[in-house]
Order: C-alpha cells, then sequence, then structure tokens
C-alpha cells in the first residue's frame, strides 16, 4: 500500500508516492536523492541517519516516512546556506574531526540539536547530546573540540 506524502525538508515541500513501510532515511536519499543521510545499521544503533524532526533529533532509520508528513525535518544539507558551510560544519573541518566521515552528517545534526538546546555546553553536556552518534574513527575529541568552538562563535561563549 502507498500514500502521497507531503514532507517539508530543509524548508522545501517534497509531494511523495511512498510505501506506507518506508523508513524516513530510505526516502530521503532514494526519494529525495538526498545522500546526506547515512544508513549505516538500520536498528538505531549508530546515529548515521540522524536528522532533526522539528528541531528534535530523531534516528531515520527507525522513523517511518508517513510520520513525519507535516512535521520539518532537517538533514545536513540543511545546515549550510548555500555555499557557506553552517559553523559546525567549518569547525568540524578545523579542527580534523573528520576522518572516514561516514558519521560526520549524523553528528552534526546531534550537535546543532544541542546548540539550539543549550548555547554554552560543558564537555559532559556535549558527551551526552553526542551519545547516540558512534564514530570508529576520531576518538570524539576533535569532535568535542569542534562543537565547543561553535558555541564559542555563535554565542561567545563556551563552558
Amino acid at each position: 500500500m502507498s500514500d502521497l506524502v507531503n514532507l517539508q525538508v530543509n524548508g522545501v515541500a517534497y509531494p511523495v508516492q511512498i510505501a506506507t513501510d518506508r523508513n524516513l532515511s530510505g526516502v530521503l536519499r532514494d526519494e529525495l536523492g538526498l545522500t546526506g543521510t547515512k544508513e549505516g545499521c538500520d536498528d538505531c544503533e549508530c546515529g548515521a541517519c540522524m536528522v532533526l524532526l522539528d528541531g528534535q533529533p530523531v534516528n531515520s532509520c527507525s522513523y517511518l516516512a508517513v510520520q513525519a508528513q507535516g512535521r520539518e525535518i532537517t538533514t545536513v544539507e540543511g545546515l549550510a546556506d548555500g555555499d557557506e558551510l553552517h559553523p559546525l560544519q567549518r569547525n568540524i573541518l578545523a579542527t580534523g574531526g573528520v576522518q572516514c566521515g561516514f558519521c560526520t552528517p549524523g553528528m552534526l545534526m546531534s550537535a546543532e540539536a544541542l546548540l539550539e538546546r543549550n548555547p554554552d555546553p560543558t564537555d559532559e553536556e556535549i558527551r551526552i547530546g553526542l551519545s547516540g552518534n558512534l564514530c570508529r574513527c576520531t576518538g570524539y575529541a576533535r569532535i568535542l573540540a569542534a562543537v565547543k568552538a561553535t558555541a564559542v562563535e555563535l554565542n561567545g561563549s563556551g563552558a
């Protein structure tokens, strides 16, 4: 069975005819061509598929696309402002917080949600905010530094 679903992604409306059992990550990637959202485990374990749903981080691998109708979806592609990278994107590059890069989109989305609700997080709060995202390459120290640098840049703060 399929439904016509209207998805609001990165400020753009997308009417999509999809099967009602399709997960959001698959629809974003396959139907909308937004491949920044990664498919890692399909089991809510790695966080590579993290998107923001009404500003809250959600594992899109376990979220049905039909449930997202009427909600604002933000993917990693929605962080940048045209060709201008978001401060989180710039800082993760500047600190060397990217190695293989597979976890990076999910990390960025979780970090964005964290900074929106807590503009001046401590190291511990950053660790907790990113706890739903796994990275096998970086050891997290440089990702943590990128989030702290972004807090300072955006808010003139930093715990």
